[in-house]
């Protein structure tokens, strides 16, 4: 884990933990519902915290127990969520469930006056996110939801690049996440497959749009400091067919005021382009999942424009043309240079969750964390509407709460 220090360097907006007289918590006690796959690996790191205790583990599946127990072998063991909620030793919950349970947990979590991190997507309706939402609100509770690439230095370098205006204006932004599996998870003897492969049914996920875009979607929203007024798309179930209630396939484009477009585009049987999020301006592109940034303004290569100067010379001899006569619409050989010295250790879970233990510690709410997250969610969710229904949405004003330079 880094240290206080190091943190504050890679995430400027968290300079409300530097002042110790804060510090209301000498330990983070946590409870965590839901320590399947994703959450034994996010107990992965807090057990490693100095700062942390996890003093409770949620859930109705035993393996999952069992395999929480190992890590911390001294957390009390719930089956009920809400008797969890009851424990007056925990002061704050992370919630790593299927998405179709995380409203009442979190509804509940606050009601009983308990911090709340959240793994993305928030919930499985808008509705349900803008409550939720609401709440954190009303109860000034601590919320973080599970979008680690704000945490992750590569993309906070990137973003503030991009908002220093070194790169001009935002053209376009173009993410993807392409794989070649089924998503399918070996289910064991003594679970069903709806229990294991959850993401995979429609009335527990979204699929792609709430497993996968929304961590993309999320780039695009703190790049442009504002959100896409519509969406259109069309998703597709056309490999992977068996046991499948959710695409396999999907494409959408977002639409700002300005009309700068986001696409994002996900399929389940390629991944030779693997994930990406690639902001387009008119003096630069940035890849910061590669950690890499190209100015558009490159100088050719010495042999290329040799080669342009004895064509044209040999072709058109002494013609009166004004320099080059044409110049080849092809991707640009540009090797880039790297945002960051060295690569980081994690992709940010870690700093996510250190970030989000100092939040308990403190009880101070970093700003624009629970807002990023919740658009992150409810531009998937309008997204898969849009699919769903096949036509363009608007974003609607009543999901739309006050977010940086966005005007309501």
């Amino acid at each position: 884990m880094l240290s206080g220090g190091v943190l504050l360097a890679t995430s400027p907006w968290f300079s409300v933990f530097s002042e110790q007289k804060h510090t209301v918590h000498s330990k983070a006690r946590i409870g965590v519902i839901g320590p399947g796959s994703r959450g034994q690996l996010l107990m992965s790191f807090l057990v490693q915290h100095p700062k942390v205790e996890i003093v409770a583990v949620c859930d109705v599946f035993q393996p999952s127990i069992d395999a929480a127990l190992k890590m911390a072998p001294k957390a009390k063991i719930y089956t009920d969520y809400k008797k969890l909620l009851e424990d007056k030793n925990v002061d704050a919950v992370v919630v790593a469930t299927p998405l179709h349970l995380h409203y009442d947990m979190v509804m509940d979590a606050f009601d009983a006056d308990k911090h709340v991190f959240c793994e993305k997507s928030i919930a499985y309706t808008m509705d349900e996110t803008l409550k939720i939402f609401q709440k954190h609100k009303r109860t000034e509770k601590v919320f973080f939801i599970g979008q680690q690439r704000l945490f992750d230095p590569r993309y906070i370098h990137a973003i503030e690049m991009v908002h220093s205006g070194e790169f001009g204006e935002i053209s376009g932004i173009r993410t993807f996440w392409h794989r070649n599996n089924d998503w399918r998870r070996p289910v064991p003897p003594n679970a069903t497959d709806k229990q294991i492969n959850w993401r995979l049914y429609g009335d527990c996920s979204k699929g792609i749009m709430t497993e996968l875009a929304c961590h993309q979607l999320q780039i695009g929203t703190w790049a442009m400091r504002q959100i896409p007024e519509k969406v259109m798309g069309h998703g597709a179930l056309t490999f992977w067919k068996e046991k499948r209630e959710v695409w396999d396939n999907v494409s959408c484009i977002y639409v700002f005021d300005n009309g700068v477009k986001m696409n994002f585009d996900s399929v389940l049987s390629n991944k030779f382009y693997g994930l990406e999020e690639q902001i387009l301006c008119n003096k630069g592109t940035i890849e910061p999942e590669k950690s890499k940034y190209y100015y558009e303004e490159i100088p050719p290569a010495p042999a290329f424009l040799q080669l342009i100067n004895d064509v044209e010379n040999a072709v058109f001899g002494s013609l009166p043309f004004a320099g080059t006569s044409w110049v080849p619409e092809m991707a640009n050989i540009n090797n880039g240079h790297y945002l960051l010295d060295k690569k980081p250790e994690s992709d940010g879970t870690s700093l996510m969750l250190e970030a989000f233990t100092e939040a308990v510690i403190t009880e101070k709410q970093p700003a624009m964390i629970a807002e990023e997250g919740y658009y992150a969610t409810q531009l998937s969710l309008l997204g898969h509407q849009a699919m769903t229904e096949e036509r363009t949405l608007i974003f609607p004003d009543s999901y739309k709460i006050d977010y940086l330079n966005h005007k309501k």
